[in-house]
């Protein structure tokens, strides 16, 4: 199971830390990304970070202004959201897949994710 937390109204140019936990399993072998739908628009990948946090990915939009991260022993995945803007708005969901011993991996579709959370709202608006 996966849950995030965090999200919130923030004004534009706020920050948000976005969490991920597991429970009741461990995320050591599992790839994991950050996704968001806002309303009437698909669901869009955002940023994306392999077992060992060696290999990240962002969406051009977020790049410069987002940071994925982890830490296994706590069993959480962050995604640091700064200078956020009125584009940003949406349903952030975490999502996981395992990898095994194949740290390289990191896939970057949704379909290819098989555990996520249930989403937290993220709102920017002034």
């Amino acid at each position: 199971q996966l849950v995030e937390s965090g999200g919130g109204l923030v004004q534009p140019g706020g920050s948000l830390r976005l969490s991920c936990a597991s429970s009741p399993f461990s995320l050591t072998h599992f790839a994991v990304g950050w996704f968001r739908q806002a309303p009437g628009k698909e669901r869009e990948g955002v940023s994306w970070i392999n077992t060992n946090s060696d290999m990240t990915k962002y969406l051009g939009s977020v790049e410069d202004r987002f940071t994925i991260s982890r830490d296994n022993a706590k069993r959480t995945v962050y995604l640091q959201m700064n200078n956020l803007k009125p584009e940003d708005t949406a349903v952030y969901y975490c999502a996981a897949v395992s990898v095994g011993s194949r740290g390289y991996l990191l896939p970057l579709e949704g379909s290819e994710y098989k555990y996520w959370g249930q989403g937290t709202q993220v709102t920017v608006s002034s």
